[in-house]
């Protein structure tokens, strides 16, 4: 009994899912022929605002001075995220405070340069992580309230890694590296960047592997 019970709801269920879709396909079919009759393939404009349901602006997209821009604005009106791309190329996504600060930057220019930038409450950048086309990443720690770079942390092209510290003014005063070889290396520098100690004794410890 069960199973010729399985067998008409089958054949039930079946019946009704042919229906339906039998009935409702030419009624969709000539919905979207419609619709596909009324709508513009292509909308051309220099500027489109999204609003919400009391008018305010939470979107724009829009060129400006050859510069493609998207940006969302919060409920109060402040800009949040930022979604630019230069005429030359450039490409640069943001995300901003409540008070119009950037917080956060992502991008990578024409030359193929890529990044993401960190910053402080004040607007400052604070770290920083880096990739050039050939190769070499760097990543940088600042000290957000003077905006100079304090740590830096780098892998060459060559795959020698390096450790840099740095001064109140940003100046290169003690390395540690490992050279290609796998020689490992110690420098102290003054503040005018002139070496003052080294290991070894024997290999220069002048200019720093590590950008910032």
């Amino acid at each position: 009994m069960t199973s010729k019970r399985n067998s008409i709801l089958s054949l039930v269920l079946a019946g009704v899912a042919g229906l339906a879709v039998g009935s409702l396909v030419p009624v969709f079919n000539a919905t979207f022929a419609a619709a596909a009759t009324r709508h513009a393939k292509t909308v051309e404009a220099e500027r489109f605002v999204m609003v919400d349901g009391q008018g305010t602006p939470r979107a724009v997209m829009q060129v400006i001075g050859g510069d493609a821009v998207i940006a969302m604005y919060d409920a109060s009106g402040a800009d949040r995220t930022e979604l630019r791309v230069n005429a030359d190329g450039r490409a640069v996504l943001g995300f901003f405070d409540e008070a119009g600060r950037k917080r956060v930057a992502i991008g990578a220019n024409a030359k193929g340069k890529a990044g993401v930038g960190i910053y402080g409450p004040n607007g400052k950048q604070a770290a920083g992580l880096a990739v050039s086309p050939e190769g070499e990443v760097g990543l940088t720690l600042l000290d957000s309230n003077r905006g100079t770079a304090r740590v830096g942390l780098g892998v060459a092209s060559n795959g020698a890694p390096a450790l840099a510290l740095f001064d109140q003014n940003g100046k290169d005063r003690g390395e540690f590296y490992v050279s290609a070889d796998g020689t490992p290396g110690l420098a102290l520098a003054d503040p005018k960047g002139k070496t003052i100690a080294g290991l070894p004794a024997t290999q220069p410890t002048a200019p720093s592997q590590v950008s910032h």
